[in-house]
């Protein structure tokens, strides 16, 4: 009982801070009583929760929401605002003579404007002399949810669905609203409730009221609904004999099926469409083409303002490079899009890997409206095991000079109206939001939900810029803390790729899951573009995909300079070497190493960064609370092991093919491949496996 006692003591000396499970977020209250006044000029149910926001939180001057269209506000839209310090000597937060006035011309831009404020206030910004103007650089700031009606998740490692759809509408959980508050907190405004691999019941009248009773929640927080939809549903759902998008009884039912969703949802977005891709059925099922699909249900949306995002996310089997066919089918149709379609086009043009070279569709279309989609669930980093800030790696892609309109054409402006003035703007991420008290799965998991939103409003920020904030508001602003996390979270991603497939590799994961190495993989009848050894290539002579004018000539679809500079061996970064050339084992790397021993080193490196993480992390007991702490470190602990698993996995397979030893520096091996080979991971797709592997 003495020991017992004894520990207790210790782990209250260690950790000081009051338990914290996470179901906050970067949302906190402070422990002060005194509140300030809150008035506004108009009462709505948006500007009502703005002003109870501010009166919850906010500890200031007083603040006034004025909701006003002037020159200024109209310039801003209905989602920007202006704060400004009016009155007193401005010598200090909070004097009796002065006020805070958020001035915006639509609800939203209070609302924004409202946890703006609270932002400053929480990551200790100086509000004595406040004079702001923000507005959200795309219209659409959209999280795509990969969620099914049973409420598996794919690809979503934080437990099941957060909509319980059993329950809905009569059930109405309070985490609907807690989800709403969140993204309103972050400037996100909509959200697509299910899967992209739809199925035609949610298109039910069922359904349908179960999407209202969500909406009606989601409304006051400024979230627009959107649903992903079957393309079959005509034929599945509505007993049609096809789903051809030129038939004219098909056009009529899509027409009926929208006319009855906006009567239940006035403010419904549209609709989010995957087609003919992965075996989800499409317009060329019927002969027709991408063009026909989405123009035939963006008619039907018309009337209601509402909008088609169609996925550019296709790929048939064959010969020709996968990365390559995205470009291939959408780019001859590039003008042929209702102007209330927009293609919604992956980062990369594989599928999301740890580092690809940026979508060449982003800087090939000159008149459709594209927008970047983005995977905050992290399906092939680590699931919500690993922490990895993902900041970087949008930053990464929306940064990328695609140089269409010359240098400056970057995807972020090539995106976001500043080079081209289209009707609609948008950006999308895939959630990794699911039921678990703490969101998703992983404390630090929650950065990623909060830097999307971040980057969504302005691509401009920079990721230590975001990190920051959500440090000083999830866990404090002591630096002695804030630092040293903020530097593990800038690193995380790129010690990621360096442990897992360093220098342009990719695809080497496990079938099926994704979790873990095999870049040996082979399953009996699955398709080449599966299967990791149709992107590794690796053979006695070297290692990578020839992607040059004499290999696939995939460096043809981007545009001068980068398909110069991709097409040479000697001009192409190496952090994308291998993606781009099937690279000699002797090729003399910057390094002076040769290309296996810099394989090797970097796969080292990636192991040791995880072990850094620990150390970085372990010393910062004092400062976290007991729940967090051990959550986060025991993770790191998982995360370490796996590290090692990629590690010896990747190099003692690659190592059959350049007969080469491991560099005697670096950590041995402590894995035998005939072993590794055997281990087999028996998991599904939304779960997250709690140790690195296991036979």
């Amino acid at each position: 009982m003495k020991q017992f006692i004894a520990f207790l003591f210790l782990i209250g000396f260690l950790h000081p801070v009051m338990a914290e499970d996470g179901s906050r977020l970067w949302l906190s209250l402070p422990k002060e009583n005194i509140r300030p006044t809150i008035t506004s000029n108009k009462n709505t149910a948006t500007i009502e929760v703005a002003v109870s926001e501010l009166r919850k939180a906010w500890l200031g001057a007083p603040v006034v929401l004025n909701l006003q269209k002037n020159k200024e506000t109209q310039a801003l839209g209905e989602e920007g605002f202006v704060i400004r310090t009016s009155g007193g000597n401005h010598s200090g937060n909070g004097s009796a003579a002065q006020s805070i006035i958020i001035t915006s011309c639509g609800e939203a831009g209070l609302l924004y404007g409202a946890f703006h404020l609270l932002r400053l206030q929480d990551t200790g910004a100086d509000c004595s002399s406040l004079n702001i103007t923000e507005r959200p650089s795309y219209n659409i700031r959209i999280l795509n949810h990969w969620d099914n009606l049973d409420r598996t998740i794919e690809r979503g490692y934080a437990g099941r669905s957060l909509w319980i759809w059993d329950e809905l509408p009569g059930t109405l959980s309070p985490r609907y609203e807690q989800y709403a508050r969140a993204n309103a907190s972050i400037g996100i405004n909509a959200t697509v409730l299910n899967n992209v691999n739809a199925s035609p019941q949610v298109l039910s009248a069922d359904y349908l009221k179960k999407v209202q009773a969500l909406a009606d929640i989601f409304r006051p927080y400024h979230l627009k609904v959107y649903l992903a939809i079957n393309f079959s549903s005509p034929a599945e759902l509505g007993g049609l004999p096809t789903s051809d998008p030129l038939d004219k009884e098909v056009q009529k039912w899509w027409k009926a099926k929208v006319k009855e969703i906006y009567a239940l949802v006035p403010d419904f977005g549209g609709f989010l469409v995957k087609a003919n891709s992965e075996g989800l059925p499409g317009p060329q099922d019927f002969g027709r083409t991408h063009a026909d699909g989405a123009n035939m249900l963006a008619d039907a949306l018309k009337p209601y303002k509402g909008i088609v995002m169609w996925r550019a996310f296709v790929y048939s089997p064959g010969d020709e490079d996968r990365a390559k066919q995205a470009y291939q089918e959408f780019l001859p149709f590039d003008g042929k899009f209702r102007d209330n379609v927009i293609i919604q086009i992956k980062n990369g043009p594989v599928d999301f890997q740890p580092r690809e070279p940026f979508s060449p569709l982003f800087g090939a279309m000159k008149q459709t409206p594209m927008m970047a989609e983005f995977q905050i669930t992290q399906e092939y980093l680590g699931f919500s095991n690993h922490l990895c800030y993902l900041a970087p790696m949008w930053k990464e892609c929306l940064d990328s000079d695609t140089y269409q309109l010359g240098e400056g054409s970057t995807i972020a402006r090539m995106t976001n109206g500043a080079l081209y003035k289209y009707p609609i703007t948008a950006i999308s991420g895939v959630a990794n939001i699911g039921d678990d008290v703490n969101w998703c799965g992983h404390p630090f998991a929650q950065s990623n939900w909060y830097a999307f939103g971040r980057l969504a409003w302005n691509p401009q920020f920079t990721s230590e810029a975001i990190a920051d904030e959500w440090i000083r508001q999830t866990f404090t602003s002591d630096p002695d803390f804030r630092e040293p996390v903020k530097e593990m979270m800038m690193e995380s991603r790129e010690a990621i790729v360096d442990y897992m497939m360093p220098l342009g590799l990719h695809h080497l994961f496990a079938f099926g899951h994704h979790y873990g190495p095999e870049p040996w993989c082979n399953v009996p009848g699955a398709r080449a573009d599966w299967l990791p050894s149709y992107y590794h290539k690796a053979d006695e002579r070297g290692l990578g995909f020839d992607r040059s004018s004499t290999g696939s000539n995939a460096t043809a679809q981007y545009n001068s300079p980068l398909c110069d500079t991709y097409d040479h061996l000697e001009t192409c970064p190496e952090n994308l070497l291998l993606w781009f050339h099937h690279t000699p084992w002797t090729y003399k790397m910057k390094s002076g190493r040769t290309l296996w021993d810099e394989l090797c080193y970097t796969y080292d490196r990636g192991v040791q960064q995880t072990r850094k993480f620990q150390q970085v992390w372990d010393a910062t007991a004092k400062y976290v609370d007991v729940q967090r702490f051990t959550e986060v470190q025991h993770k790191l602990r998982i995360q370490a092991r796996d590290a090692v698993w990629w590690k010896d996995g990747c190099l003692l397979y690659f190592q059959q093919f350049s007969k080469r030893p491991i560099p005697y520096s670096i950590e041995r091996p402590v894995h035998n491949l005939p072993d590794m080979m055997q281990y087999h991971i028996k998991i599904s797709n939304h779960e997250c496996p709690p140790y690195g592997f296991s036979k």
